[in-house]
């Protein structure tokens, strides 16, 4: 098989070409840019493209498929002339289920904890032993990429997104895959650029629900008002299992799950971490694995990167880095940490950096999102706005938004990192949350030089 890939280079088409040249596939590919960690990676695998850019001659009747990724717009000319041709064209998630059509899919969907939930199943069943194909949206300890497919394994387990599948097909990725067994863990308004309202983006969860497999399951967090709604409304024969968090205790900065008598010590914490454990034990009792095994595996799950992940710690405080950026992520990643260290003070500091948070109507969203915190920053560049053509907002606007007393803005991360360097951080945790990297901000290195000597924090 020839398979050839437009807009190789993105985080998800990368890491399924290496897959798929793995499987024994003849993979080729083409983008305008790459940049690291693709980069390196493609190369490795000798995938890279020898030149940048858009190349229609590469495209020949000799290719089997195209692998169309979001990268690329309509009008491309490798795409065109994939068109002209008739050469079959599939958009990533296509594909995915192209490849694992005689599987039992699994799916875990909502618009938060999905890649947790998918690496917690993910981690059991390698330390198991079981296995399986996947893909995940994030870099998880013990896999070398985010996507794998074989052809001898049984299960394949995806993280369900509700963006758009590519540039031609408008459809949201979790509606191709047809899943056997899925979980949804909540929903809260995201992708506005996408989806312009609440309705219509609850809409797509509902259609979800009805592309699973006749005779399938629907596990769902029963506390999520639109996830009730959903699963008494499925009528197509599915099996409807809720779920709350799982029972645990707290106990010198660390949680416990409680499992009849025993404690199964833990490496990840929070309210949200609890929930997606209590799904994951579900999908997990669904495909044979034993409470033993779960419980087994889950004392060493150290978490997904950029969820939680401790950059640097010492004896008087943790800084932590987390992907959170929409409002229900902030709300509950800065709970999380307040929570679970009390004796400690929390500085919160968040980046508006997506399309949806730097919409000025959707900044209400915002409101007490970072209440828990006892101090709390919020930067923005102006130019990110500019360059996604969005109308401008103020300090004042933004400030108002989070209505969080003391709130401080900042366009101008300079001047927000010597802010953070002047505090005193003696019992005190920092926690940084940003789907970017402040407009290029050494957050590694910044954790490291207000910790001093990191320690291996347990």
């Amino acid at each position: 098989m020839h398979i050839h890939f437009i807009a190789i280079g993105g985080s998800a088409m990368h890491n399924l070409a290496i897959a798929l040249h793995k499987k024994g596939y003849r993979v080729t590919g083409s983008d305008d840019e790459i940049f690291e960690p693709s980069k390196s990676r493609l190369q490795k695998y000798g995938l890279l493209p020898q030149r940048e850019g858009w190349h229609p001659k590469l495209i020949t009747n000799d290719i089997d498929a195209i692998i169309l990724g979001m990268h690329a717009h309509p009008d491309n000319p490798e795409l065109k002339r994939a068109q002209e041709l008739g050469v079959k064209i599939y958009s990533y998630p296509e594909y995915l289920y192209e490849q694992t059509k005689d599987k039992t899919r699994v799916v875990i969907g909502g618009s938060h904890g999905k890649t947790s939930i998918t690496s917690m199943i993910m981690h059991v069943f390698k330390t198991n032993h079981i296995d399986f194909d996947y893909m995940v949206g994030a870099s998880l300890e013990g896999f070398e990429t985010m996507v794998s497919l074989k052809k001898d394994t049984q299960i394949a387990v995806f993280e369900g997104d509700e963006y758009l599948s590519s540039p031609i097909d408008r459809r949201p990725k979790f509606h191709l895959y047809h899943p056997h067994i899925a979980l949804l863990s909540g929903i809260a308004w995201d992708h506005i650029n996408v989806f312009p309202t609440f309705e219509n983006y609850v809409e797509q969860f509902r259609i979800f629900a009805t592309q699973i497999e006749k005779g399938g399951s629907l596990i769902y967090y029963e506390d999520d008002e639109n996830l009730r709604q959903i699963a008494t409304a499925t009528s197509n024969g599915i099996e409807q299992i809720p779920y709350k968090e799982h029972k645990s205790t707290v106990i010198d900065g660390v949680t416990y799950l409680n499992n009849d008598d025993r404690k199964i010590r833990l490496q990840v914490f929070g309210n949200h971490n609890l929930q997606n454990i209590a799904g994951a034990k579900l999908v997990c009792e669904k495909l044979g694995v034993s409470d033993e095994q779960f419980y087994s595996a889950m004392s060493s799950f150290k978490g997904a990167a950029r969820r939680l992940e401790i950059l640097s710690a010492n004896e008087n405080g943790t800084v932590f880095y987390d992907f959170a950026h929409s409002p229900s992520k902030l709300k509950a990643t800065t709970s999380a940490v307040k929570k679970q260290f009390v004796n400690r003070q929390l500085v919160a500091v968040m980046e508006l950096h997506t399309f949806s948070s730097l919409k000025k109507k959707f900044l209400p969203q915002y409101s007490g999102c970072m209440e828990e915190a006892d101090q709390a920053y919020v930067f923005f560049n102006p130019k990110t706005i500019e360059h996604k053509r969005l109308d401008p907002i103020k300090k004042e606007e933004v400030a108002h938004a989070f209505a969080k007393k003391g709130l401080q803005v900042f366009t101008d991360p300079n001047e927000l990192f010597d802010k953070l360097r002047k505090i005193d951080w003696t019992a005190k945790n920092l926690l940084i949350m940003t789907s970017g990297n402040f407009s290029g901000q050494d957050l590694k290195g910044f954790a490291k030089e207000i910790t001093g000597k990191p320690l291996q924090y347990k």
